[in-house]
């Protein structure tokens, strides 16, 4: 039974495609007959049934399925298929943080697994009305540092309604800046990270001016032992921003030139570091645009 246990565990990639067969063809769920060879070895002409395997190995097989998967193996095996462990598991691992697991009352994982993925799909559709159902749901919690950890631990909700959210939510905007952790960053890739976060809008309007103002206050906070202020860091986001619009647009034809830029910018804080400022052009110019456009 060890070597069996030992086999499970590793091959990820071959459990899945034998629960695959058997939750389609469920008259072979008692034994599977067929060879089964991996890596040139036949490991047995026999798969066994989950239900005849100690419960906590039926259990790791499980946990390798999506959600979709676990519906369908449930066909087969009703009761492994239920067993809280591994809803738990898929909400967490989907939707890091939702008010609903702070609280003491027992409710179900697999009924809650629904209810978020009704939510998210919701919300990528409209973002008004899938934060309405999170909350109307009991999920979620309407208070901004509640919204702003949701968003920053669930990585399936679409840019744009996220964008759209903010926008109108800058109590929650607030609080989402504050959990990000820019420390020991180099500024360009302290922004991108930013912008991978919370997506940059197509304009240059007051909602741009609003994010970088937000972004240069947290850069540094995490980063005192720069002596940069807000207003400075504020600057070179915004001449970052164009630089790489510069040299990655196939429109401008002209690309702004290492020497340029360090003009610029020194021209723009009256301040000199033209080995900063040649660092920062040097980024953008190898690693692209701040900012890449994510909308679809």
């Amino acid at each position: 039974m060890g070597q069996a246990v030992r086999r499970f565990m590793l091959l990820d990639f071959e459990v899945d495609m034998i629960l695959r067969y058997l939750a389609m063809e469920p008259e072979h769920n008692s034994i599977y007959t067929k060879e089964w060879e991996v890596g040139g070895e036949t490991l047995s002409n026999k798969f066994p049934d989950l239900n005849d395997l100690p419960p906590e190995l039926s259990l790791e097989v499980l946990s390798h399925l999506n959600a979709t998967d676990l519906c369908l193996a449930s066909c087969v095996w009703q009761e492994l298929a239920a067993d809280e462990i591994l809803w738990q598991s898929l909400c967490r691992n989907q939707w890091g943080y939702v008010s609903i697991y702070e609280e003491k009352k027992k409710f179900s994982y697999r009924k809650l697994y629904m209810d978020l993925d009704e939510g998210t799909l919701t919300f990528n559709s409209d973002a008004h009305k899938g934060m309405d159902y999170f909350i109307s749901r009991g999920l979620l919690l309407d208070r901004p540092d509640e919204i702003a950890s949701f968003f920053h631990h669930t990585h399936c909700l679409h840019p744009r309604q996220m964008r759209i959210y903010l926008d109108s939510r800058r109590d929650v905007l607030e609080k989402l800046v504050e959990l990000q952790d820019y420390g020991n960053l180099f500024l360009p890739q302290a922004l991108r990270r930013f912008f991978q976060t919370i997506q940059a809008p197509n304009d240059r309007g007051n909602y741009l001016q609003t994010l970088l103002e937000k972004f240069s206050r947290q850069f540094c906070q995490c980063n005192p032992h720069l002596t940069l202020t807000p207003d400075v860091v504020y600057i070179l986001c915004f001449s970052l921003i164009l630089l790489s619009v510069d040299l990655t647009s196939p429109h401008v034809k002209n690309k702004m030139s290492k020497r340029e830029f360090i003009r610029n910018v020194r021209n723009a804080l009256q301040r000199f570091d033209d080995e900063l400022y040649g660092h920062l052009y040097d980024d953008i110019y190898l690693d692209g645009h701040i900012a890449p456009n994510t909308e679809d």
